[in-house]
């Protein structure tokens, strides 16, 4: 069946999530330096100017497969009623959930792939996976806060990023969801001893 027949039958949002999926495929199977609008127009059965007409270059795509395929799969933020059963809920859901997706795209990242609007590194790490609540904003801080457990005044953002941060690390370096000790170890061993000294200091 020719690709423009294909185009005729699938339209609108349809079309598009189609050739979003074969985006997200081609950069799993073949990376983000092999990956043309060619090949993606192949694997999603379309034409080029389909793509084009959409999409201003194979960044703008690729870009843009990222995103669909985060949204695809979202993470369980769980209430479990305290601080530390959040913090390691949503850290072993993050990594676990996260764990492929962010070993492709920070690849691709590395490879050159340009985000609109990101300047620097750490603009288009947040860009790319998602970032939007940080610090004092996450959910799980704000609910712990109304719950008398944490006050966000006293603790510094740096402290409440980093469990976070050290799981990204460690989706970075090993390309695997860190362990179950290891998350408990980042939780107990170094994030709620320094939450703690900083609240205790404040009394």
């Amino acid at each position: 069946m020719a690709a423009s027949e294909l185009t005729q039958r699938r339209r609108g949002k349809e079309l598009e999530d189609a050739i979003l999926d074969a985006a997200w495929h081609e950069l799993v199977d073949a990376g983000y330096g092999r990956l043309t609008m060619d090949t993606i127009a192949r694997r999603a059965r379309t034409s080029e100017p389909v793509l084009y007409r959409r999409w201003a270059n194979k960044d703008a795509l690729v870009v843009a497969a990222i995103e669909h395929r985060r949204a695809a799969s979202p993470i369980p933020l769980a209430d479990t009623g305290s601080l530390r059963g959040d913090l390691v809920a949503e850290l072993t859901a993050s990594a676990a959930a996260r764990a492929e997706f962010y070993a492709i795209t920070m690849a691709a990242a590395h490879a050159g792939l340009s985000v609109d609007g990101a300047t620097t590194p750490a603009q288009v790490r947040d860009r790319l996976m998602g970032v939007h609540d940080t610090g004092r904003d996450r959910p799980l801080y704000q609910r712990a806060a109304a719950r008398g457990e944490i006050d966000l005044e006293r603790v510094p953002e740096v402290v409440l990023e980093m469990p976070f941060a050290l799981v990204r690390l460690e989706l970075l370096m090993n390309l695997t969801p860190p362990s179950s000790e290891r998350i408990r170890a980042i939780v107990d061993d170094c994030f709620l001893p320094l939450a703690e000294r900083r609240e205790s200091a404040a009394r």
